[in-house]
C-alpha cells in the first residue's frame, strides 16, 4: 500500500534550567494501512495511538533526547512492543525523562528504517543536542528535522542556540544538499521546503541569527549560546 504521512499536534510546558516554555509539538506518523513508524512522540500517547489506530507500530524514533521529543515514547512503543530508537549521544538527556529505562536501538548516521515500502535514512544533525538527527525519505520527498531546522530557520532551545556553529554545519552539509523540493517537516510549527530555506543560509552564517536589535548593520560572529541560555549541554560528552 502507498505510504503516507500524518501529523499529531500536542501542547505542553517544557522546563529548561528552571525556566518554563510553552510549546506545541508535531508528532509524525509514517506508514500505510497496516504499519507505521512514529517520530517524536512528544506527549499524550493516547492521542497519538488514537491516530495510529489498529496499525502496528514498528518503531518509535526520537530526533532528540529532549523531554518534548521522548515524553510519550514508552507509552506509544509498549502497545506493540515496538523498538524505541535514539542516537546514543542523547542517552543522558533521555534519562532526564525516563530514569529507569534506556532506548532499545542506538541509531547511527546513514542507518535506515523501513516501513510501508519506503526508507527513512538517518542524518546526523547535531547542534540543538549532540545526538540530534534528521530522517530523510527519498520516496516521499520529505525530511523530518526535529528541532534542527524549522520553517523560520534553525531551531532554538529555550530561545537560544546551544551550539550554532555545529547546527549550521549540519544544516549546510546534510540538509541543504537534499533536493530543493524536499518538504521539511519539523518538530514545531508548519512545514516548508529545502528550496525555500536554503537562500537564507549565507545570512545565517554571516551572523544574522545572533545580531542584536541595537546593532542591525553590524556583523556579529556566530557564537555558542549555551552559556547565555544556562543550558548545560556539552558536545564532547559521550
Amino acid at each position: 500500500m502507498t505510504a503516507r504521512i500524518e501529523r499529531v499536534v500536542t501542547s505542553g510546558v517544557v522546563e529548561i534550567d528552571g525556566a518554563e516554555f510553552k510549546v506545541e509539538n508535531n508528532t509524525w506518523i509514517v506508514g500505510d494501512d497496516d504499519e507505521v513508524i512514529v517520530i517524536d512522540p512528544a506527549r499524550d500517547g493516547e492521542k497519538i495511538l488514537e491516530k495510529v489506530g489498529e496499525r502496528e507500530v514498528l518503531a518509535v524514533i526520537c530526533t532528540h533526547g529532549l523531554p518534548d521529543h521522548v515524553g510519550a515514547a514508552i507509552e506509544v512503543a509498549i502497545r506493540d512492543e515496538a523498538a524505541v530508537c535514539l542516537h546514543p549521544k542523547d542517552k543522558k538527556l533521555w534519562r532526564e525523562t525516563w530514569r529507569e529505562t534506556w532506548p532499545d536501538i542506538d541509531v547511527e548516521d546513514e542507518g535506515v528504517f523501513e516501513v510501508a515500502d519506503v526508507r527513512l535514512e538517518v542524518l546526523e544533525t547535531p547542534g540543538i543536542t549532540q545526538g540530534g538527527i534528521s530522517l530523510y525519505c527519498e520516496e516521499l520527498e520529505v525530511v523530518f528535522t526535529g528541532k534542527s531546522l524549522q520553517a523560520d530557520g534553525p531551531g532554538r532551545l529555550g530561545g537560544e542556540y546551544p551550539a550554532l556553529p555545529d547546527q549550521l554545519t549540519a544544516i549546510g552539509g546534510r540538509l541543504f544538499t537534499l533536493p530543493g523540493n524536499t518538504r521539511v517537516l519539523p518538530a514545531h510549527g508548519e512545514e516548508t521546503t529545502i528550496g525555500d530555506l536554503e537562500p537564507n543560509f549565507d545570512d545565517w552564517v554571516s551572523g544574522s541569527l545572533t545580531r542584536t536589535a541595537d546593532t542591525p548593520g553590524e556583523d556579529v560572529p556566530v557564537v555558542d549560546g549555551t552559556r547565555a541560555a544556562g543550558i548545560k549541554l556539552k558536545l564532547d560528552d559521550e
